[in-house]
């Protein structure tokens, strides 16, 4: 176990000057005439927190040391990312808001400051969160890094360039500016394209009858066909009878006629004539997926689209002249796709000419140093950045706080062993000791009990969820977190007594097999793997060794093709990925659930409503009606932040409410639909215990973890990991007789020990009563108790792509060391769950 000294000076609640800081309910529900902090000495060596109140925090008060590692700890929902997050960074992102010009200065008052009586003692935040806007299409690895930039610097300044060709500047050899980017694809790499086969899938159909699948629907689509029709064009002839000058111009014109379009009058409605102007179906395909902001019209104009590597840069995304220059012998897109172990070893190797060049190319292995150590070393600079998991982007991002050389500042981390097998957060552990021993205080939200067992300091909230949470039980070095009877993370970190011992053997016999042979794809080289089906099945291995590809794209794409074979076991097929039930503060846990149609109907059915002549339609924050209109039944409203991401404030009209005055006055057993919409999933199934339709849904939500999570919560709130169990919860509500197999990708994350069980009982259950589970897993408690277990690696990227081992946990844990980077960690797992229960 690691601890750095203590910082100095006792903590103001320590009843002795070496004991720890305890603040318990004592500590969170003082008198209105408690003590305040007092105006701090220029030695004071404590971030000191007063009456922090955001979210479910009861009224906390805790001294956290600066210039140490401090981990904040607690279940789901407790609150350490209110204290963390909504608390302490919020407020130095305030204050850093208030030093700035009038204009920022303006924003908190849009934003609101953090619910806290004061704070001392706080230097200048940096934030590493994981529910980050996502990066755009053009974001890559090099990108989020700036390692792109050295590269390009490298090319500019110490390329070959051909005989006779001008020195390029390092712009002409980004693909994101217009003096690099290759012309034909605009920097993308790849073109979109369309086809006569992809527009009209069906060529025996009429346009009328709806021949051009690729036109929208409704009346914009019988506009066209009318245009066409007034353009002398038989729209009642099979498409393929056609002449193929006709069917050329109609799919692929790019030019937009006028014409006067004479509807045909239909009874009872009176049709005027009207100037109608065509459009091909190839450039309604083009302009909808390029310019609407429609993710659904945007999906569907895909559909139609071919996507292929640019023909004039083969993928490579620049002009000509810049791909002409080199470097050791090799051009900057070959570079760029090596993975960064590799890119260091060409740098090693090279021999730059000049004092320039070998500045540069020092420059770049040094900044390619972090990203490698955090076990990122198999991706390449041109990895697109959408492409990543949370946990990858967030390293990233503090490999380039590691080199960025800042000191004297916070930096807030939320769980950044997210996605990292034991082997990798061992690598983490250094890292964020260099953040701490370069003069920085480093917070970090975390479950990952290595992680907690490092720390200098522990901040522990709790006791449980949401409206049972909110205290902080104990603040002080981890060993004094043993003494806290009331706290979950104790009971694990020192006994973990609790988690149920794993099976010496398979516990449940395979009722069959999905085999995959000779699987091809990213690392994965002719692979071959078999998944037992009716037990419980965990796939490990290091980072970037090929996990998420093998289960949730070789895996479910042979399962997905065999479902409708009469004698294929499995007759369904369920993937629960973490990917955000919804991009905007609209789409929340009761819309996604379903649970909120429910709701909407009791409240069309209350007096008032009936009274009133009011559908289901008028309790929708989606249309126009019930919704307060100036944020449009967002309950936010998105501020533009300078040079930092946008964030969302709530609504200045109402409140958050969603909902205009009026609607607000129906009622429903004493609640309007925007206090419903406040209550968490606990509250709310004591509230429609009575409602059959409500209460089913509730109860799954409750059983997997989730009942502190508020009805109306948006989804831009919700982690990946909340967003996964939301996904599985609506399934389980659902629950169907016929062997269905779950995939899951990593359905720990996020999750505190005590957490992992309370879904782990769910996953168990689904096996017990006739399902397959398959997860991708680093958790190696959950592997200890998986019925078979399959290993890959024995790296990441070029290294990893093989099955290692497999078999049940002991048999893999036995497995060679030099094969499997598991087998260590899962037999100290099966060593520790034996010691526990000998």
């Amino acid at each position: 176990m690691h601890h750095s000294p203590r910082p100095d000076g006792p903590c103001p609640d320590d009843p002795s000057p070496d004991g720890p800081s305890r603040t318990g309910p004592s500590a969170g529900h003082r008198a209105p005439g408690r003590p305040e902090a007092g105006p701090p000495s220029a030695r004071d060596a404590f971030v000191r927190v007063r009456g922090a109140r955001e979210h479910n925090l009861r009224g906390v008060d805790v001294d956290i040391p600066r210039d140490a590692l401090t981990v904040f700890t607690g279940v789901s929902g407790s609150g350490k990312s209110s204290l963390a997050f909504g608390t302490l960074y919020a407020e130095a992102q305030r204050r850093y808001f208030e030093s700035v010009a009038p204009y920022a200065r303006r924003l908190i008052h849009q934003i609101g400051a953090p619910k806290v009586d004061s704070v001392t003692g706080l230097p200048p935040a940096v934030s590493l969160e994981q529910r980050r806007s996502s990066p755009g299409s053009r974001s890559s690895v090099g990108t989020v890094t700036l390692l792109s930039n050295s590269l390009r610097m490298l090319y500019s300044r110490a390329g070959t360039h051909p005989p006779g060709a001008e020195r390029l500047d390092s712009d002409a050899f980004s693909p994101n500016t217009a003096a690099g980017a290759c012309p034909s694809c605009h920097g993308l790499g790849r073109i979109h394209r369309t086809s006569e086969e992809l527009l009209v899938p069906d060529p025996r159909l009429s346009i009328r009858q709806g021949a051009i699948a690729a036109w929208p629907g409704a009346w914009q689509g019988k506009n066209l066909r009318d245009i066409l029709e007034a353009l002398g064009h038989d729209v009642d002839r099979p498409w393929r009878e056609l002449p193929a000058k006709d069917r050329e111009w109609i799919l692929f014109t790019e030019e937009q006629p006028v014409v006067t379009v004479h509807p045909v009058r239909e009874a009872e409605r009176i049709q005027r004539p009207y100037q109608g102007t065509y459009m091909s179906a190839h450039r309604y395909v083009m302009r909808t997926f390029a310019d609407s902001k429609s993710a659904t019209l945007r999906a569907r104009a895909e559909k139609f689209l071919a996507d292929s590597p640019c023909p004039a840069c083969e993928g490579r995304r620049l002009r000509p002249e810049a791909l002409a220059v080199t470097f050791a012998g090799r051009g900057i897109a070959e570079l760029a796709a090596l993975p960064l172990t590799a890119l260091d070893g060409v740098l090693a190797a090279a021999r730059p000419d000049g004092e320039a060049a070998r500045v540069l190319a020092e420059d770049l292995r040094s900044r390619i140093g972090p990203v490698v150590e955090l076990g990122l070393g198999y991706l390449s600079l041109d990895r697109a950045a959408p492409t990543l998991s949370a946990g990858e982007l967030q390293r990233l991002r503090l490999a380039t706080q590691l080199r960025s050389g800042l000191f004297g500042v916070v930096y807030v981390l939320d769980e950044p062993s997210a996605g990292l097998h034991p082997a990798d957060t061992e690598a983490l552990l250094g890292v964020l000791d260099r953040l701490k021993e370069t003069g920085n205080t480093v917070f970090v939200v975390e479950h990952h009990l290595d992680v907690v067992r490092h720390a200098d300091w522990l901040v522990d909230v709790g006791p449980m969820a949401g409206e049972h949470g909110g205290q902080v039980l104990y603040s002080g070095p981890p060993q004094g977190l043993a003494r806290v009877t009331e706290s979950a993370t104790a009971r694990h970190l020192f006994s973990a007594g609790e988690v149920p011992a794993p099976a010496a053997g398979p516990v449940r016999k395979a009722t069959g097999a999905v085999r995959l042979t000779g699987v091809d794809r990213h690392n994965l080289r002719d692979v071959d793997a078999e998944f037992p089906l009716g037990v419980f099945t965990a796939v490990t291995g290091v980072s970037g060794s090929g996990k998420s590809t093998l289960v949730g794209q070789a895996l479910a794409r042979e399962v997905g093709e065999r479902l409708a074979e009469p004698d294929f076991p499995v007759r369904r097929l369920v993937e629960v990925d973490q990917k955000p039930i919804g991009r905007t503060p609209r789409s929340n846990l009761a819309t996604y659930t379903g649970l909120f149609d429910v709701v909407r109907r009791l409240f069309t059915s209350a007096p008032e409503s009936r009274a009133r002549g009011w559908k289901a339609g008028r309790f929708s924050f989606n249309v126009a009606g019930g919704r307060c209109e100036t944020c449009q039944g967002e309950g936010f409203v998105s501020v533009e932040l300078l040079f930092l991401p946008s964030t969302y404030a709530p609504c200045p009209e109402c409140g958050g409410a969603r909902y205009n005055a009026e609607t607000l006055e129906v009622r429903y057993e004493g609640l309007n639909i925007a206090e419903v919409l406040g209550l968490t999933v606990e509250s709310a199934a004591r509230f429609f215990a009575e409602v059959p339709a409500a209460a089913r849904s509730l109860r799954a939500l409750e059983e997997i973890g989730l009942g502190y999570l508020r009805l109306g919560q948006p989804a831009t709130e919700l982690s990946g990991g909340e967003a996964q169990r939301i996904k599985l919860a609506t399934e389980l509500q659902r629950l169907r007789r016929d062997h269905t197999l779950y995939l899951l990708d990593e359905p720990t994350t996020g999750l505190h020990p005590a957490d992992v069980r309370v879904l782990l009982r769910q996953l168990h259950g689904l096996v017990d009563a006739g399902h397959s589970v398959v997860v991708v897993e680093h958790d190696m408690e959950v592997v200890a108790g998986a019925d078979w277990v399959i290993d890959l690696g024995p790296g990441g990227g070029a290294d990893g792509g093989r099955v290692v081992a497999a078999g049940t946990p002991r048999e893999v844990a036995g497995a060679p060391g030099g094969h499997s980077r598991t087998a260590g960690y899962l037999a100290r797992a099966l060593g520790a769950a034996g010691a526990r229960h000998g």
